[in-house]
């Protein structure tokens, strides 16, 4: 149900540096909302963030010890960053006082009177809703956002219910969502493995939340799905359209992202587009992939350098060797440890068809102790200096981690950053 905003009193909690938290701040102001922001963060570290709302009537709270649990009980609705877990302490007051709690995400979705493609998976889910995105927009104006961009509250005014939404959905997401008993009317689910469970609480609590794209659909939806065990535990509602993939009837798209995975992405999006195969070829012809995703970062004396850090799973670091030749390939491995995954699978997969395995971070010792074809080097600058040492022309230099970064890297977007700072040759990243 949407909320009426106008003089409600908002607590939005997590400002961020990425764009969320500002979007859906700055857009409270201009629905008549009286707005404060909230962040463990401190004035510093978020300067930029801030700097983005001069002049609008917010008010900051900003800092660990500036952080008030009064701020989410005596409040009319509190919206959330989805990164922050439900258990968060003040997430829970508000709810032992009866506050309602939102999203940015949620905020949207109640309002939306378009049609609604949403895509999740744990892999696979940031390129094919840009495959789709860019085959609906191949015919008539197309609105993208979600977990893969900005927010699209403000694209709210243009459109109809003849707009075109594709949104990539965040198990994050989707607990809030699944909440207020939504999904979109074209889901989409990719590559499911085992990811983010400190967050959920485990396994069964994370396939749940991603259960949600599908569990509120009405006759006349519809669900693209891969063919696997996994997938088929989505609920169908009576009245779904259910399509599979991969569907070998399909030709193959000429593209120029690598891998099996990306094949199986385009099916997927082409299912969902409504398009004829030829207008879905044309469409994503010239689509060279999305940063931190097989992205090729680097090429010189017939050697390839692929920036991967995306790859936070072992999985995903399966998928992304098997893009390339056996015997060609010097993959980077290894980071944070992240309960729950194991990777014994991904060693001995990548012990197989790696030309060498250089494994660094917190785990990298022991990936190497099992792997038939690794050396530990510690840290991501070695890691290229080896393997520049190991390539020969015709091979691949891989980035794909099949872990967190946070033992040492802000994000796996600093740590693609300095790969293909690396593969260039250069000492430091760009001011």
């Amino acid at each position: 149900m949407e909320i009426d905003l106008r003089n409600k009193r908002v607590t939005v909690l997590g400002l961020g540096r990425f764009g969320g938290g500002i979007a859906v701040a700055r857009w409270l102001t201009q629905q008549g909302a009286t707005v404060l922001v909230t962040d463990r963060e401190d004035e510093t570290s978020l300067a930029d963030s801030v700097k983005q709302l001069d002049g609008l009537p917010i008010t900051f709270r900003l800092g660990e010890k500036n952080q008030r649990l009064s701020d989410f009980t005596d409040t009319d609705l509190v919206v959330t960053s989805p990164a922050v877990k439900p258990t968060s302490e003040f997430l829970q007051a508000a709810r032992e006082k009866g506050v309602p709690i939102t999203t940015e995400i949620c905020l949207f979705a109640e309002r939306c009177p378009g049609r609604v493609f949403g895509i999740t998976g744990t892999k696979g889910k940031s390129t094919t809703t840009a495959l789709l995105g860019k085959m609906l927009a191949s015919k008539r104006p197309c609105h993208v956002g979600g977990n893969i961009g900005r927010s699209l509250l403000f694209d709210l005014p243009r459109m109809d219910e003849r707009s075109n939404v594709v949104l990539e959905l965040s198990s994050y997401m989707l607990h809030y969502l699944g909440e207020r008993r939504w999904s979109p009317n074209v889901a989409i689910v990719t590559m499911l493995g085992h990811d983010h469970l400190e967050w959920h609480g485990g396994i069964d609590a994370y396939m749940d939340a991603k259960r949600h794209i599908t569990r509120f659909q009405r006759p006349g939806d519809s669900i693209i799905r891969r063919d696997d065990d996994l997938s088929r535990s989505f609920e169908t509602a009576a009245g779904v359209t259910v399509r599979t993939y991969p569907d070998t009837s399909i030709p193959a798209f000429d593209l120029l992202l690598p891998g099996e995975h990306n094949q199986h992405n385009a099916q997927a999006a082409y299912l969902a587009s409504g398009l004829t195969f030829d207008e879905a070829q044309r469409a994503v012809a010239d689509f060279k992939g999305l940063a931190h995703r097989l992205e090729l970062v680097y090429e010189a004396n017939g050697i390839r350098f692929f920036n991967d850090s995306i790859a936070t799973i072992p999985e995903a670091a399966i998928i992304a060797c098997d893009a390339f030749a056996p015997g060609t390939i010097v993959q980077i491995v290894g980071g944070a440890l992240k309960p729950g995954l194991t990777w014994d699978a991904m060693c001995v997969h990548l012990g197989d068809r790696c030309k060498r395995v250089l494994t660094i971070g917190q785990i990298g010792s022991d990936l190497a102790a099992k792997c038939d074809n690794a050396d530990y080097v510690e840290t991501l600058d070695a890691a290229v200096a080896r393997a520049k040492q190991l390539a020969l022309p015709g091979d691949v230099v891989l980035l794909s981690p099949g872990t967190a970064s946070y033992d040492q890297f802000p994000n796996f977007e600093h740590r693609g950053n300095r790969f293909a700072e690396l593969a260039r040759g250069q000492s430091s990243l760009p001011e």
